[in-house]
């Protein structure tokens, strides 16, 4: 009973908050006494009587995986920062935050009355 209770103990944790998301990382041992690291998502629900709860998401990562696993996490949060920049831009951190379809439909408006021909009255 000892030894499955240690399988299950983090040996090295680090948490990150981020708003009403919670990240852990958790390094944990296998039965061979190997390392895997689990890293779980953790989303505060509010209800509408004030109660709340978490909804959880976890992933395990082996040794085996690990290097892969950088490179494709590196090469995709390059090419956000690379297309999109460092800013955050969202519904949630604008108050004027504009969907692409919202900016849409303003510059159709605009385009549509810049198509109009100009016509000089006096002429006819």
């Amino acid at each position: 009973m000892e030894k499955e209770h240690l399988e299950q103990e983090e040996i090295f944790s680090q948490v990150l908050r981020a708003g009403r998301r919670t990240y852990f990382f958790d390094v944990r041992a296998t039965k061979a006494e190997d390392y895997y690291l689990t890293v779980t998502e953790s989303k505060k629900f509010t209800h509408d009587d004030g109660s709340f709860h978490y909804k959880k998401h976890k992933i395990y990562l082996y040794k085996e995986d690990f290097s892969e696993f950088n490179e494709m996490l590196k090469a995709a949060t390059d090419y956000i920062l690379t297309e999109k920049g460092d800013e955050v831009i969202s519904e949630r951190h604008q108050k004027d935050f504009k969907k692409p379809s919202e900016l849409k439909s303003e510059t159709e408006e605009v385009t549509s009355t810049e198509s109009f021909t100009d016509v000089n009255f006096e002429d006819i």
